[in-house]
């Protein structure tokens, strides 16, 4: 009986193991992730709502350029 489970155990372990094994991306894959949609500044108002957070937490370093703290006050 405990070997049946031994067995188990590690069948169910190396399946857990190998379904990790390949995590690159395939060559025909790629033409979904260069997509315009997919990148990161996708969204221009999203990246305008993001910049205009960001200096506004910055405001007493000048934005991104200088380093230094804002108060976050508007």
């Amino acid at each position: 009986m405990q070997s049946k489970i031994v067995k188990i155990f590690a069948s169910l372990l190396l399946i857990q193991l190998a379904s990790c094994a390949s995590l690159g991306v395939q060559p025909w894959e790629r033409d979904l992730l260069a997509k315009d949609e997919m990148a990161l500044d996708a969204e221009k108002l999203d990246l305008a709502l993001d910049d205009h957070i960001y200096f506004s937490k910055e405001a007493t370093s000048g934005g991104r350029a200088f380093a230094g703290g804002g108060c976050g006050c508007n």
